[in-house]
């Protein structure tokens, strides 16, 4: 039995509270709140990850905050090409260290992943998958900046707070319901999901966290950018103010943005009358197919 299939082997020598520490002690690095880093130490969830995501050998993947390696050996040992974009330069020498023996599979990029360079946009030309332990800071934004700006992502495996969890998979009429719910489902649909508990993390976080895995949705073929720019404009208009009904809450964001929405402001009546959806109802009870018949009706109108 291969050491991947071997149950009893670990498939990430670094998850672990004894393997974490140790390695940050030779460093002489701690946890950068700021940064939002909490180190996973549980070779179980690592395993659970790579089966949801659903990891192959020749994989390229994409992973964002890779710390400390502790989920990117894993991903190479299954013999993935990863390309890790991690933030923190001080984990630079220790992800050069850990992914050693496995180097020529590692692209090493340091800086901002909403600030990918060049160089790295050309490596992800190819079809690629985004399994990641995101910050949880800016992981909602990464996963919509992703399927948005990568046209060849095909899925997303990520572990997120639980809360922000809600919002990515949150049903219309529900207190989680929003613009980004909308906006996301443009572009993925949730394919399984598991909870994740704060004792296998160090340090533990103060919330819960789930992993959760998207593919690129294949139920919108066919609508262009500009008709995705206009349902996420008219997303945001409709959340911009909950409680208002949705002919009050488009008419105040379209006034409160001046010239450039002004002729969507004059065919607003005559739009819920052609797409059949009453002014008065709430944005939170439209579904995203809703949310698109709006947007279709208005990109023209729209800057």
């Amino acid at each position: 039995m291969t050491p991947e299939g071997d149950q009893t082997s670990p498939l990430s020598p670094l998850a672990s509270v004894k393997a974490t520490r140790e390695l940050l002690e030779r460093y002489g690095l701690h946890t950068n709140k700021a940064l939002g880093q909490h180190f996973l130490i549980s070779d179980g969830v690592v395993r659970k990850i790579l089966a949801l995501a659903e990891v192959a050998p020749d994989d390229v993947i994409l992973e964002i905050g890779p710390g400390i390696g502790t989920l990117t050996t894993a991903l190479l040992k299954r013999g993935a090409t990863v390309i890790a974009v991690e933030r923190d330069a001080k984990l630079v020498p220790v992800l050069e260290d850990v992914c050693s023996p496995r180097r020529e599979q590692l692209v090493l990029i340091q800086g901002d992943a909403l600030e990918l360079t060049p160089r790295s946009e050309q490596l992800l030309a190819m079809p690629f998958k985004l399994v990641s332990n995101l910050p949880y800071a800016v992981a909602a934004t990464l996963v919509l900046s992703c399927f948005e700006r990568f046209d060849m992502l095909t899925d997303a495996t990520v572990m997120v707070q639980r809360e922000v969890y809600e919002r990515m998979c949150a049903r219309p009429s529900t207190k989680a319901y929003g613009a980004y719910t909308v906006k996301l489902s443009l572009y993925a649909e949730t394919t399984g999901s598991f909870s994740v508990g704060s004792q296998n993390f160090f340090p533990p976080p103060r919330v819960e966290s789930t992993v959760v895995r998207f593919e690129r949705t294949t139920r919108l073929a066919g609508v262009t950018a500009a008709q995705r720019r206009a349902t996420a404009i008219v997303a945001d208009a409709a959340f911009s103010s909950r409680r208002k009904t949705l002919q009050n809450a488009l008419r105040g964001y379209f006034s409160s943005h001046g010239d450039a929405y002004a002729a969507a402001l004059e065919v607003l009546p005559e739009t819920f009358a052609m797409c059949g959806i009453d002014p008065k109802r709430r944005g939170e009870t439209l579904d995203v197919h809703e949310f698109l018949t709006l947007g279709w009706a208005l990109a023209p109108f729209l800057p």
